[in-house]
């Protein structure tokens, strides 16, 4: 994947771009690049430093000036704990989570199935 048009910082072997940070290195592919979204994933750093033929110092500073450039978003809050807070009536939440089954039966007790033919498609040979 070539770099993206809109530039912001250039380094060695990484550069801050529109997609978000992206290997310089073009026969990688576009491989190792990470998008704007992955930039604050939990573990991106350890994943990247296991990669034998990374610069460390240019990836550490490529990923600040990408963070800086696109701030964390909000992360969603975690459900609530079922112990913490239960319904008021009294009754369990997996009486509230229930649905009904659906049990339905063919009228002569039996099920009967339609076997339909098969479409085929005729070409001209």
């Amino acid at each position: 994947m070539p770099l993206h048009r809109d530039i912001f910082w250039v380094g060695r072997q990484w550069a801050v771009t529109g997609y978000g940070m992206q290997a310089i290195d073009q026969r990688l592919n576009g491989m190792f690049d990470i998008e704007v979204s992955g930039l604050w994933e939990d573990g991106l750093v350890e994943r990247m430093y296991g990669l034998k033929w990374i610069n460390i110092l240019d990836f550490d500073n490529g990923l600040a000036a990408a963070r800086k450039r696109y701030p964390e978003p909000p992360r969603k809050a975690a459900p609530p704990d079922a112990n913490v807070s239960g319904p008021k009536d009294g009754s369990s939440i997996d009486q509230l989570k229930q649905v009904p089954i659906f049990n339905k039966r063919s009228q002569s007790g039996t099920a009967k199935a339609k076997f339909l033919s098969l479409w085929r498609v005729h070409r001209p040979r």
